[in-house]
C-alpha cells in the first residue's frame, strides 16, 4: 500500500506545475541583435525575491524526489557505498601524509606518519568544527616538517591558509585570509611564504615574511584573463612561475626566479605554446606542445636557458602526453593511448627505463614523488574497482599495493568495452560503455551518458558510487571522449573550442544516436549528465535535440553564454569559449547558448538543474535563470526541477551525509524518469 501511495504521489507531481516565476521585459541589443533576458532579476542571488523563489523551487524539488518510491532504498545503498574509509597519501622526506576519512566521519582528517612503519598521528581534524568546513594541504617544506593547509567552507574555491609545524603540532606564521590561492610555497627556514592569489586586476605573486605585510613581486602586467602558478624546486633554489592565458592556455609565459640573487630567468614570453614542468637540480624539464601538438618533453639548463640550448628528452609520438613529473632522479611520463593510460620512466637524458603497468580499462595517474626521493605513488581506478594506491621504487622498479579502498561492491560479471562511432562531420570518436554482462542489448537499458568536452581535459573511467548503483540495478554507464578534451592532443582540444564548439555537441548527440541505433537504449531510457563545462554540454544537447533524451541532469552549469564572462572567474574561460563582446564570437556563441535557445512550446525532457550558493567558480545564476526559462517554455508535462544547496558549490568539501543525500536526490529523479516501472 505504501508503495502504491508513493507511486500515486509521484504521478501527481509529474503533472503539478512548478512555482510561478516573474518574467520581465529586459532586452539587450548586441551587435544589432535583440537578446531577450526575461529572468535577469534572478542574477541577484541575495535579493529577497530571489531567496523566496529559491525556497519555493527547493520545496518543489524535495517534494518530488521524496515521493519517489525507491529513494529510501537508494539512500541505504549509497550509504553502504559512500560511508567507507577513504585515504589519500603523499610522501615528503621521512614523512607520510594521509587525508583519511573513516566511515563515521563527515570530513577527512590530516594524519602524519614518520617512516613507512611509524604510527599515524592526527595533525588536523575538521570534524569538531561542524558544518561544511574541510581542509586541504597547500604545500610542504622540502623536508616535510612544515606544511601549509587551507580551510574551505562548503563547496567554495576560496580557502583560508594556515601554517603548521608537524613535529610540535603548533601553528606558526600568519594566517592568510580567505582568498583564491592559485599556489602556496613555503620558503626555506620557516620565515615566510610566497603565494599566487587572484585579484580583481589579475593574478599576482606575493612574498610575505611572517610578521610583515605581503608585497607583490611579480605579475603586475598580468590581466584578469591570466592564471599564475608558482612551484618551488625541491632543493629550494628556484621558483618556477607559469602565467597561463586562461584555464586551457594556448600560450604560457614562463619564468624562473632564482632565490639566491632574485634573478628572473626568462624561459618563454612570446611562443604560442603551453609549457608545464618541474625543476630537478639546475634543470627545468617541460612538457610542451611547442612544435608538437601531442606534446614532448624538453630540458632547459637554467645556467644556459636560451632556446638554442634547449634539448628534446622525450619526443612526440602518436599518443598524447597527459602529464610529466620528476621523481627519484627520473622523468615519469603519462600518456593516453586510445584513451588507455600508460606511464613510462625515463632518465634525464631521455633513455627509457621501464613501463609502469596498469591493470585494465580505467584511470591511472602518473607517478608522484620528489626529485631526490626513491618513493613514488600512483593510483588506479575503474568502473568496477574503487581506487587503489601503489608504492613504487624508482631505483628497483618494485611496486606493491599500498592501500585499496574497501567498498562493498556487488560482485557481478561486467561488460566494459570501448566503442567508436562517427560524428556528424565524419570524425571517429571513442566512448567507454559499462553494464552488467547478463543484460541483453534489446534497446531497453536505462543509460547514463556522461561527457565534458573542453579545456583539454580527458575523460577516463573511474569508480563512482552513483555509477555503481546504476549498473547494479541493470543500467548502463557511458563516458564519451568528446573533442575539446586532451585525449588525442592539442588538435583534438582545438577542434572543440571557440568557433568549433558545436563539434562537441555534435559528438555528444552522435554518441546518443549510436547507442539508440545499436540497441543499447532508447530515448525514453536515456539520461544525459554533465557538470560545469559538461553542464553547458547537456544544456546545449537538450535544447538542440530534446527528443533524444528521457532525462537530463545539468550540474553547476554554464548556460547563459552571452553573459557568462561577466561573472565570478569566467574571464579565465574566454580563451576557450570567446566572448559576446566580440561581434564574430558573439555570432557563434549566441547560436548555441542554451539559455537563449530555449523555445516556447517545445517538449523538453525531464530536467534537474543542480547548483548552490557556494559555487564561487560558475555563478549559480546560470542554473536559476535556465530553470525558470525551461519551466515556462516546456510543453512535455515532464518535471523541470532546480536542486539548490545553500552550502553546495564547485569544489569538494560537503559532508559525506550531504553528499549521500544529494546523490540520492539525483538518482531518485533519474529512476523516476528512465527506469521501467516496478510492480
Amino acid at each position: 500500500m505504501r508503495t502504491l501511495i508513493a507511486a500515486l504521489s509521484t504521478m501527481t507531481l509529474l503533472s503539478a506545475p512548478p512555482p510561478e516565476t516573474r518574467k520581465d521585459t529586459t532586452v539587450d541589443v548586441l551587435h544589432g541583435v535583440s537578446v531577450p533576458d526575461p529572468y535577469r532579476w534572478l542574477e541577484d542571488q541575495q535579493s529577497p525575491e530571489t531567496r523566496a523563489w529559491l525556497k519555493a523551487q527547493m520545496d518543489y524539488t524535495k517534494s518530488f524526489v521524496n515521493a519517489v518510491p525507491r529513494r529510501p532504498a537508494i539512500v541505504k545503498r549509497l550509504t553502504e557505498l559512500m560511508r567507507v574509509e577513504s585515504l589519500g597519501v603523499s610522501h615528503v622526506g621521512n614523512y607520510f601524509f594521509f587525508m583519511k576519512r573513516t566511515p563515521e566521519q563527515d570530513q577527512a582528517v590530516l594524519l602524519v606518519r614518520k617512516g613507512e612503519k611509524g604510527n599515524d598521528e592526527v595533525l588536523i581534524d575538521p570534524n569538531p568544527w561542524g558544518g561544511s568546513k574541510s581542509i586541504s594541504v597547500q604545500d610542504h617544506s622540502t623536508d616535510g616538517r612544515l606544511l601549509a593547509y587551507g580551510i574551505r567552507q562548503g563547496g567554495e574555491d576560496e580557502v583560508e591558509v594556515h601554517f603548521l609545524d608537524v613535529e610540535t603540532k603548533r601553528e606558526f606564521g600568519d594566517v592568510l585570509p580567505r582568498g583564491r590561492y592559485l599556489s602556496v610555497n613555503l620558503l626555506p627556514g620557516a620565515k615566510g611564504v610566497m603565494f599566487c592569489r587572484a585579484t580583481k586586476d589579475g593574478p599576482r605573486l606575493f612574498e610575505q615574511t611572517f610578521g610583515e605585510q605581503p608585497k607583490v613581486i611579480f605579475g603586475e602586467d598580468l590581466g584578469p584573463t591570466y592564471l599564475l602558478f608558482s612551484d618551488l624546486s625541491h632543493n629550494g633554489r628556484y621558483l618556477q612561475l607559469t602565467a597561463a592565458m586562461g584555464s586551457a592556455s594556448e600560450q604560457d609565459r614562463l619564468h624562473v626566479l632564482r632565490l639566491a640573487d632574485r634573478k628572473l630567468i626568462v624561459i618563454n614570453t612570446e611562443r604560442k605554446a603551453s609549457f608545464r614542468g618541474a625543476i630537478g637540480g639546475d634543470t627545468l624539464f617541460l612538457k610542451t606542445n611547442l612544435d608538437a601538438p601531442r606534446h614532448r618533453v624538453i630540458a632547459v639548463d637554467l645556467n644556459k636557458p636560451e632556446p638554442a640550448n634547449w634539448k628534446e628528452i622525450v619526443p612526440q609520438t602518436e599518443w598524447n602526453i597527459e602529464a610529466m613529473a620528476l621523481t627519484g632522479g627520473r622523468i615519469a611520463v603519462n600518456t593516453l593511448e586510445n584513451v588507455l593510460p600508460k606511464t613510462r620512466l625515463y632518465t634525464p637524458a631521455g633513455k627509457l627505463v621501464r613501463e609502469v603497468k596498469f591493470p585494465g580499462i580505467g584511470t591511472g595517474t602518473n607517478l608522484e614523488g620528489t626529485w631526490e626521493d626513491d618513493i613514488a605513488f600512483t593510483t588506479f581506478k575503474s568502473f568496477t574497482e574503487p581506487g587503489a594506491t601503489y608504492l613504487h621504487s624508482i631505483a628497483t622498479g618494485a611496486s606493491r599495493e599500498f592501500y585499496r579502498q574497501k567498498v562493498p561492491v556487488e560482485r557481478m560479471a561486467m561488460s566494459v568495452t570501448q566503442k567508436w562511432f562517427t560524428s556528424k562531420d565524419g570524425t571517429k570518436v571513442p566512448m567507454f560503455v559499462a553494464h552488467r554482462a547478463d543484460r541483453k542489448l534489446d534497446g531497453d537499458l536505462p543509460t547514463i551518458l556522461y561527457g565534458y568536452g573542453g579545456f583539454s581535459l580527458a575523460m577516463t573511467p573511474g569508480f563512482s558510487a552513483t555509477y555503481n548503483w546504476w549498473i547494479e540495478n541493470g543500467g548502463a554507464v557511458v563516458i564519451v571522449n568528446l573533442r575539446g578534451g586532451s585525449e588525442f592532443g592539442e588538435d583534438w582540444h582545438k577542434a572543440g573550442m571557440l568557433e568549433k564548439k558545436q563539434n562537441v555537441f555534435d559528438d555528444y548527440i552522435g554518441a546518443a544516436e549510436w547507442l539508440i541505433a545499436n540497441k543499447y537504449t532508447r530515448p525514453e531510457r536515456l539520461a544525459i549528465y554533465g557538470g560545469s563545462n559538461g553542464g553547458l554540454l547537456v544544456g546545449a544537447a537538450m535544447t538542440q535535440r530534446p527528443e533524444l533524451y528521457g532525462a537530463v541532469v545539468c550540474a553547476v552549469p554554464l548556460l547563459d553564454m552571452v553573459r557568462f564572462h561577466l561573472f565570478k572567474v569566467a574571464r579565465y574561460w574566454t580563451p576557450e569559449y570567446g566572448s559576446a563582446e566580440d561581434p564574430k564570437q558573439f555570432a557563434y556563441i549566441h547560436k548555441y547558448s542554451p539559455y537563449q535557445n530555449v523555445k516556447d512550446g517545445v517538449k523538453y525532457p525531464a530536467t534537474m538543474f543542480v547548483t548552490g550558493d557556494a559555487d564561487t567558480r560558475v555563478d549559480p545564476l546560470h542554473a536559476r535563470k535556465m530553470a525558470a526559462r525551461v519551466q515556462a517554455a516546456n510543453a512535455s508535462g515532464k518535471p523541470i526541477l532546480l536542486h539548490y544547496d545553500t552550502e553546495g558549490g564547485h569544489s569538494a568539501g560537503l559532508p559525506i551525509a550531504k553528499q549521500i543525500d544529494n546523490a540520492a536526490d539525483m538518482l531518485a529523479f533519474l529512476v523516476s524518469q528512465v527506469f521501467p516501472a516496478r510492480n
